[in-house]
């Protein structure tokens, strides 16, 4: 059965966007999304434009060839295309991880060039069915979820993988039908990629079965996701800048995984963290708060006191002083937006000399403790004050962990956390 374009695109809202981006490598996956969407929106009214975007990694000498074979295939078909090639030296480890963050900002860049807020990617349910069996043999759980429909980048960007419910043979079909020929990167038939062996390895019964626990895995999460959220919209407040109260009750009286997860995705937004902190030194955490015992977990101090429990940034590994640039993430916990000419650092020493007004009575040590690690912005060694404000300076975009990239598994765990700071986002799916 051929995949329907309606079905595929159908409710997502094209109608906030003056332009989409398919990425598009020159393989079966893209080359279908690619057709399916031109498809889809040579139907519609006021439709966005159209663009494809081809990511040249550098690492194969074929590369190059392939983005002209796309170059090619979109002039034919009347579709804009743009080629962006990753640039400067390749990491000697770790090179997929790299390659793949690579892809990631590169259409992020092409995207922003052309002024488009949609990057659709052609992940398919063999792709799904790949990426949880190579998780679970790691023991991920929440990794069990697999890939998100959606993903939305540095809070700005939404990339989309509508084909998740399709398989690859049946985009092979559709474009067998119409007599489009595609490209097999080789790298697709090298047993050194554990994705390949993996591939091998399942059958098509084994595709969709991992394909539905992935589906129930995330249905799962997304149900701990908007407990967690209600616990923090109860239970948790921001006092100052920097320093947030928890009232007991979250960790002494809530069930426990809502709490675990409520503790987890709190600390790595005070600490600016990439990830969650793992499960089972949250559980310690956890288990010594009730307790009365502090902690700290993801850069972040957890200190339990007879008013409530306090969270602010520990002082380790603060960024060093650097000039600010607009739109950078400083500490993985704030965007700024402005301040040029200037350097941004912590407070540091400084602290007690510009500590805000709160509005609460606090504890004069927890008020510096959290003001230490925030923000300033300096003029040489002179303090000149605090990084501006929201309307200034500061922007409350998606916060850590999910600054970088956030999946749409966690929308509403992440926006509780938007409201927790202050901010105005409103964050809706594509």
């Amino acid at each position: 059965m051929q995949p329907d374009p309606r079905q595929l695109f159908d409710g997502i809202a094209f109608s906030r966007h003056d332009g989409v981006v398919a990425a598009v490598s020159g393989g079966g996956d893209s080359l279908a999304l690619l057709l399916l969407l031109q498809e889809f929106l040579d139907l519609q009214a006021d439709a966005p434009t159209l663009t494809a975007v081809t990511v040249d990694h550098a690492l194969r000498a074929e590369a190059a060839e392939e983005a002209r074979f796309v170059a090619a295939l979109c002039e034919h078909r009347g579709i804009a295309h743009r080629t962006m090639v990753w640039r400067g030296e390749k990491p000697a480890t770790g090179l997929s991880v790299a390659a793949r963050s690579a892809r990631l900002e590169l259409l992020a860049q092409a995207a922003q060039t052309i002024g488009a807020g949609l990057i659709f990617t052609g992940h398919t349910r063999d792709d799904q069915a790949e990426t949880v069996s190579m998780r679970a043999a790691r023991g991920t759980g929440r990794g069990g979820a697999g890939i998100a429909p959606a993903s939305l980048h540095e809070s700005g960007i939404w990339f989309v993988r509508p084909l998740l419910a399709c398989g690859r043979a049946e985009l092979r079909d559709y474009l067998a039908t119409r007599n489009v020929r595609w490209i097999d990167d080789p790298t697709n038939d090298d047993v050194n990629y554990e994705r390949v062996r993996v591939r091998r390895s399942l059958t098509p019964q084994l595709v969709r079965r991992r394909a539905a626990e992935a589906n129930a895995v995330a249905a799962e999460r997304r149900a701990l996701g908007m407990r967690a959220a209600r616990l923090i919209d109860d239970h948790a407040r921001r006092m100052a800048p920097g320093l947030y109260r928890i009232d007991p009750i979250l960790v002494d009286e809530a069930d426990d995984a809502s709490a675990l997860y409520a503790l987890r995705v709190l600390a790595a937004m005070v600490g600016g963290a990439l990830h969650l902190p793992a499960e089972e030194p949250s559980l310690r955490v956890l288990a010594g708060l009730r307790d009365r015992v502090c902690a700290t977990l993801s850069r972040s101090v957890i200190d339990r006191r007879s008013s409530g429990i306090y969270l602010y940034r520990e002082r380790r590994n603060l960024p060093a002083r650097t000039r600010i640039v607009a739109g950078m993430l400083w500490d993985g916990r704030y965007r700024l937006t402005g301040g040029d000419g200037l350097h941004v650092a912590p407070f540091g020493a400084v602290a007690g000399d510009h500590l805000p007004k709160s509005g609460h009575i606090l504890p004069q040590d927890l008020h510096f403790a959290a003001q230490f690690a925030e923000p300033a912005l300096w003029r040489g060694d002179v303090c000149v004050g605090a990084a501006p404000g929201a309307d200034a300076g500061i922007k409350v975009g998606v916060p850590a962990p999910w600054a970088k990239l956030l999946p749409s598994f966690d929308i509403e765990v992440a926006q509780a956390l938007i409201r927790l700071l202050g901010g105005k986002t409103v964050l809706t799916l594509p």
